[in-house]
C-alpha cells in the first residue's frame, strides 16, 4: 500500500480517506466505518426524508470523490479510500431507531457483507470499475445489511 502518496491538504482525497480514518495500518475499512458512527448519529437528528437525500447525495458525489482519490495514487480501491464504507453504513441506518444495540449490530453487518461480498456484492466488486465501481459494492453491502437490519428490527 503506497498511503504516502495521497494528500490529506487535497479536500477531495482528505474525503475519501475518511478524514484521515482511511489511513489506519491495519483495517482501514473498519476505521473508516467507525468514522462514520459519529456522521451518523448526527445525521440521525434530521427527518428521515433529509437523511435520505443526504445519503444519495454522497452515494453520488462518492463516484467522484473515491475516482478522484484512487487516480491520485494509480490504484483501484486502495483500502484507505473509505468514502464507500461512510456511505455503506449510513445506508445501512436508514429508518432505524437509534440506539447502542442498533449502532453495533448495524456496523458489524456492513462489515461482515463488505468483508465477505456474498453474491451480488462480489460480482459487482468484480465487474464495476472506477469511482462507481469502488462504490457500488459497498451501496449493495449497505442495502443487504439495511435488508437484514429491518427483518431484526
Amino acid at each position: 500500500m503506497n498511503k504516502a502518496r495521497f494528500r490529506l491538504a487535497d479536500p477531495i482525497q482528505f474525503l475519501a480517506l475518511g478524514f484521515g480514518s482511511g489511513l489506519a495500518p491495519k483495517a482501514p475499512g473498519t476505521f473508516g466505518t467507525l468514522a462514520a458512527v459519529p456522521l451518523f448519529l448526527g445525521l440521525s437528528f434530521l427527518n428521515a426524508s433529509y437523511f435520505l437525500a443526504i445519503v444519495v447525495l454522497m452515494a453520488i458525489l462518492g463516484v467522484y470523490i473515491c475516482g478522484h482519490a484512487a487516480k491520485a495514487v494509480n490504484v483501484h480501491d486502495h483500502p484507505a479510500i473509505v468514502w464507500d464504507e461512510f456511505v455503506g453504513f449510513l445506508i445501512t441506518m436508514l429508518w432505524l431507531p437509534v440506539t447502542v444495540e442498533t449502532v453495533i449490530v448495524g456496523f458489524l453487518l456492513f462489515r461482515i457483507f463488505d468483508i465477505i461480498k456474498p453474491w451480488p456484492i462480489s460480482w459487482l466488486d468484480k465487474h464495476c470499475h472506477g469511482g462507481f465501481g469502488i462504490m457500488i459494492d459497498d451501496v449493495a453491502a449497505g442495502l443487504l445489511a439495511l435488508a437484514c437490519m429491518h427483518f431484526i428490527y
